[in-house]
């Protein structure tokens, strides 16, 4: 006879983890539904660009407004199609995004696919430049400004942290190519290479226009790589900072609440060092949350980019951009948004496996 006796758990045994739902927790299942989510984001984010972009009116007269005569702009938008309803406009822009197709620029005559292409590996290049400053800059000190908690080297370390994500890109900026360029002469002022280096690398056959590895295939790769990393120092440094404080005060809070966990606290009985406790046993709980903030970071980064990139006539997308902004070539800028749009919902995802990897918990 079955008694209740036979079920209940005896006294001092460990309880049993719950069972898992056969519903939940599959990774592929989390994968799959993070995957469809890209595509009603990347609607919804393109479609605000859309209608953005047209509510101020139709890009010929924003663009040519003023240099043409009232007779010639009605002729061009009438050959652009901007002269239909606007909802028949949008069905045709969403069914050229379908194809890669995100039109032609205004200013210069060129398919903004081309300009992307060209243009991207350098902002990429930044991008991933500013990523390892952050790393480097934010996760160390965050790690010891929780271990120095409340004393004067964590107070330091938070203002520090402070000013990193409150003072503009530009302005740091402007300070970096002052003290280290002006001044100092150490460093190059701008651009993203060297005259002699841009034309070896441009010799390159089949060059990516990410030069980190066209350079590699150049006759003196490390005169190369040495002259393109002097001139991304400023510009990296820069905009990782901005970063950096995000990561420093984020690590800094993690490692905190680690340090006060139970196992935390069995091995500070055991007399393990709290230096010790923080390097081996806190600081990898507390990178997790770090991964999660990486995507939206990313959007920041970006947006960061067109002032880091203007600042340092670092030609990249965030350089054409504010051209294009300049000559109020409205097709352009639509194009770059949207693509900017789809690598930030990308990004997203590949942080949410990434995450769902390393911490279970959150497919739960």
């Amino acid at each position: 006879m079955t008694t209740t006796a036979d079920t209940a758990e005896a006294p001092g045994a460990p309880a049993r983890a719950p069972r898992r739902s056969r519903s939940g927790g599959s990774l592929g299942r989390y994968i799959l539904i993070r995957f469809l989510l890209i595509f009603p984001t990347v609607f919804i984010l393109v479609t605000m660009v859309f209608i953005f972009m047209r509510t101020i009116g139709d890009p010929i007269t924003a663009a040519l407004g003023g240099r043409l005569s009232a007779a010639q702009l009605q002729e061009r938008i009438e050959a652009a199609g901007y002269d239909r309803p606007l909802i028949v406009q949008y069905v045709e822009y969403l069914g050229k995004i379908a194809t890669g197709d995100f039109g032609t620029t205004l200013s210069d005559n060129q398919p903004v696919v081309d300009v992307l292409t060209r243009y991207g590996g350098a902002t990429l290049e930044l991008a991933f430049y500013a990523l390892i400053v952050a790393f480097v800059v934010g996760i160390p000190l965050g790690m010891l400004a929780a271990w120095a908690r409340d004393r004067w080297p964590d107070a330091v370390l938070r203002i520090f942290a402070i000013l990193c994500y409150a003072t503009p890109v530009f302005f740091a900026g402007l300070v970096l190519k002052l003290i280290f360029s002006v001044a100092l002469g150490w460093l190059p002022v701008a651009g993203r290479a060297s005259v002699r280096t841009t034309l070896e690398l441009n010799r390159v056959d089949g060059a990516t226009g990410i030069y980190l590895i066209d350079a590699a295939r150049t006759s003196n790769p490390g005169a190369v790589y040495s002259d393109l990393l002097s001139h991304a120092v400023l510009p990296a440094i820069a905009l990782g900072l901005l970063t950096a404080g995000v990561f420093l005060r984020l690590v800094r809070t993690n490692v905190i609440g680690t340090l006060s966990q139970d196992y935390v606290d069995a091995a500070r009985s055991r007399g393990v060092s709290e230096f010790r406790l923080v390097r081996r046993h806190a600081y990898k709980p507390a990178l997790i949350p770090i991964i999660t903030v990486i995507g939206l970071q990313v959007a920041m980064l970006l947006g960061g980019a067109v002032l880091t990139e203007t600042t340092f006539e670092w030609q990249g997308l965030g350089f054409e951009l504010a051209r294009y902004l300049t000559a109020r070539d409205f097709v352009a800028v639509q194009g770059f948004v949207a693509l900017l749009a789809v690598i930030v919902a990308v990004t997203n995802f590949v942080v949410d496996i990434i995450a769902a990897l390393i911490d279970p918990r959150v497919r739960y």
